[in-house]
């Protein structure tokens, strides 16, 4: 079976209860659904009725309003009867998956790209299919939604899934996905899950994705490109509970375990006007971090072919281990979004390049919280007109390590527990930035004496500065 987050067995203390506490919690999922449905055991198992009604339709299947005990999968062949649709008649019909795989598999047979000329005449035939104003409900440890594989077109809307593994999982090859207006609640695994998939061209919107310990929607490995994910509420994707640690996040893009594998990337990615939060501070006492680890937002890419190309913009970030996550990425915008609740941090970016983050505020709201942004062996990047209020970490609100290259221009740091702190970098230009209320006298800028071709200019700074003379620009 997959684990849609990696761990490391030094990270995680008592693997046991780990597994424990994944276990209950899939097994919680199932008892809320038998309570949902009290006659459950009662229903038939329509699985080969219904198959025969897709076959005996042309690959058409329209569901009355009612419940539909399902134990394998109903496959629909787009190669044998072309087109297909799924949709419920007044739109509350429900499939119990009770086995293990996915309710619903549609199955093509492109190979190609999405330019026209790569599609074969049988394609054309198999283009948009459809699946509509369903609800899927699991009651089997390894039943999922939805799998698409190797669809073009493909259209998911208006579908419910919960008590799922992964709700849609996405295999193989697919190109032009559309899934909007869903609800993606309570799956042990993944949300929306792109499993080592090639796909170009995927709109996400509109969508509840909220509540999948897996992680919400998780991109891993594949050749993926142009991810729109717009208007959508993602939240507590990850393990509910202070004593499951975990890598997974609300909106997780990774191709870090296939290190040295160039045909394996991602790129292309907007994540706009979404609320994405959850979970950190919220269902545990304050000594203790729900779902430890976990991110908002996580970039974990590789050195030969670094996630690359992705904007977050126009989005509230919040209450997570880490809001943003970024490793071994490049091109990379950050602008306009709210942040706040972190614990600790707001922002790591580690081994990236030309990472721009504009226009922002970060703020831990009615929490105190270290709520750093640090930039780690980095290089090119931009920080500029934005606002970091009250980040009570010692190590600096704003911390370069190891960083060459940088612009960080109208900054505005406000009652934090230290300013800027720079180390062992060079080439770094600090302009037109403010700095106040630093408390109890700690500096508001800090450069060590390992810096260079440090350059200051038309910056306010209310209390002390260390910024030794031999690290100046000259």
């Amino acid at each position: 079976m997959f684990t849609p987050a990696r761990f490391s067995l030094s990270a995680i203390a008592g693997l046991g209860l780990v597994v424990i506490t994944a276990l209950t919690a899939s097994l919680q999922a199932r008892q809320d659904i038998a309570a949902q449905i009290p006659d459950l055991e009662k229903l038939p198992d329509l699985s080969d009725e219904l198959q025969k009604q897709i076959d005996a339709n042309g690959g058409s299947l329209r569901l009355a309003d009612r419940r539909y005990r399902i134990t394998k999968t109903l496959e629909f062949d787009l190669v044998k009867h072309g087109m297909v649709g799924i949709r419920a008649e007044t739109g509350s019909a429900t499939l119990i998956m009770d086995g293990p795989g996915p309710a619903i598999r549609l199955t093509g047979s492109h190979e190609g790209s999405a330019a026209p000329d790569s599609f074969k005449p049988a394609t054309w035939r198999e283009r948009m299919p459809i699946i509509e104003g369903i609800v899927i409900l699991g009651n089997h440890p390894e039943a999922d939604g939805i799998e698409l594989n190797q669809c073009v077109q493909p259209i998911v809307t208006q579908v419910s899934v919960r008590g799922c593994r992964h709700a849609i999982h996405l295999t193989t090859r697919n190109r032009n996905v559309t899934i909007s207006d869903c609800q993606l609640y309570e799956n042990e695994g993944v949300g929306i899950f792109f499993d080592d998939v090639n796909l170009h061209q995927t709109n996400i919107s509109n969508c509840h994705i909220s509540y999948n310990r897996g992680g919400g929607i998780v991109v891993r490995d594949g050749n993926v490109r142009n991810v729109q994910i717009t208007g959508c509420d993602i939240e507590a994707n990850m393990p509910g509970d202070a004593d499951t640690p975990t890598r997974t996040a609300n909106v997780f893009l990774d191709v870090s375990g296939s290190a040295d594998d160039k045909t394996r990337s991602i790129a292309e990615v907007a994540i706009t006007g979404c609320t994405i939060q959850h979970s950190a501070n919220y269902g545990a006492d304050e000594g203790k971090t729900v779902a430890l680890g976990g991110a908002n937002i996580r970039l974990a890419g590789k050195e030969v072919w670094p996630i690359d190309s992705v904007t977050i913009s126009g989005n509230v970030i919040s209450d997570t281990t880490t809001n943003i996550e970024i490793d071994h990425s490049m091109d990379i915008n950050i602008s306009g979004n709210a942040f706040f609740a972190p614990k600790p941090d707001h922002l790591v970016v580690s081994h990236s390049q030309r990472v721009s983050v504009s226009g922002n505020t970060f703020n831990p709201r009615q929490f105190e919280r270290p709520g750093a942004l640090r930039f780690i062996d980095s290089q090119d990047c931009v920080v500029s007109g934005t606002s970091i209020h009250a980040a009570t970490s010692t190590d600096g609100a704003l911390i370069l390590e190891n960083c060459d290259g940088f612009v960080i221009n109208g900054v505005n740091l406000t009652d934090c527990a230290r300013g800027i702190v720079v180390k062992s970098s060079k080439d770094v230009l600090i302009g037109n930035c403010r700095v106040a209320r630093t408390a109890n006298g700690a500096a508001d800028l800090e450069v060590d004496p390992d810096c260079r071709e440090i350059m200051l200019g038309s910056n306010q700074f209310a209390g002390k500065t260390l910024v030794p003379d031999a690290v100046l620009a000259k």
